[in-house]
């Protein structure tokens, strides 16, 4: 607990919720400095009730680090192209968001040589049906799946790298979900080349050790062969998938959701029908006040 305001875990694996902070406002140094610190304890962070702008939006986000501009989104918010819309709405025969966004278990940013610290998500506009709120973020702490890893496998992986594609996930989405997202443009794929980032890290702020690797974009453990590089590229996506891993944030309208991508993979539950309207704003918080220990 703060001056003022109140911190309550969520659940036993991840997730935690503050209350009694306005985020329209600048924080001071001290709530910046418990909230960086929540984040680093509990990966996951709920600030329910708030009622934000865009530049608000930004304000907030662009404290932790350096806002970035998605390469292949065209749904931004007017005159703030750090903010991205995801949204199934359509006005005048036009999607006024990216309405299949995160619909597999990924991490953000990882195909970019610099990689993410933290997504800031606001939600305005939820979908329900009987009441239940629909298209959850699920999340799986990549510590505990480190913790976890056999003896002998993480002594094998131990220094070794992986390449991340942003090709991958965009295919996927395409080939396996049906999705209207266009073929990636030559522009596009050479802005977002392939990129390598060790398999472990160690955490900025906690100082654990976690697994960096994500079914989304990692595509080859650079030190194996191929086939075995496959192999335990479906264990480690088996493995850091388990239901002990995971924890749900069912959305309300008004939720800011603030999470880690150093410690966690997500995906959004695709659960709701196009008549069921929903409207998030996202920034993207790259991890330029960082320089992560690997």
């Amino acid at each position: 607990m703060h001056a003022g305001w109140i911190t309550t875990p969520e659940s036993a694996v991840l997730g935690a919720k503050i209350e009694g902070l306005d985020l329209s406002r600048p924080l001071s140094e001290p709530e910046f400095d418990g909230v960086l610190q929540a984040l680093g304890q509990y990966a996951v962070i709920r600030f329910p009730g708030q009622r934000l702008s865009a530049q608000a939006l930004v304000d907030f986000s662009a404290r932790f680090g350096e806002l970035e501009i998605n390469v292949a989104n065209t749904y931004q918010e007017p005159g703030l192209p750090q903010v991205m819309i995801l949204s199934n709405i359509v006005e005048n025969g036009r999607p006024i968001g990216l309405a299949d966004a995160g619909q597999s278990w990924h991490t953000d940013m990882s195909y970019s040589r610099t990689i993410a610290f933290a997504n800031v998500l606001y939600g305005i506009q939820i979908p329900s049906r009987n009441g239940q709120p629909l298209g959850a973020t699920e999340f799986c702490d990549m510590r505990a799946a480190y913790d976890d890893l056999p003896e002998t496998l993480r002594q094998r992986l131990e220094g070794m790298t992986a390449t991340h594609d942003f090709g991958k996930f965009w295919e996927m989405m395409r080939r396996d979900k049906g999705s209207p997202r266009p073929p990636l443009t030559a522009a596009q794929r050479q802005a977002k080349p392939p990129v390598s980032h060790p398999v472990f890290l160690i955490h900025p702020l906690s100082g654990r050790r976690l697994l960096y690797a994500n079914p989304g974009y990692t595509v080859r453990i650079n030190e194996m062969s191929p086939r075995e590089s496959d192999d335990t590229l479906a264990f480690l996506f088996t493995h850091q998938t388990q239901e002990k891993y995971r924890h749900t944030h069912r959305w309300q309208t008004g939720d800011v959701l603030m999470w880690d991508d150093f410690s966690t993979i997500h995906q959004a539950a695709a659960d709701y029908g196009p008549d069921e309207l929903r409207l998030v704003k996202r920034c993207q918080v790259m991890a330029t006040r960082f320089n992560p220990e690997h």
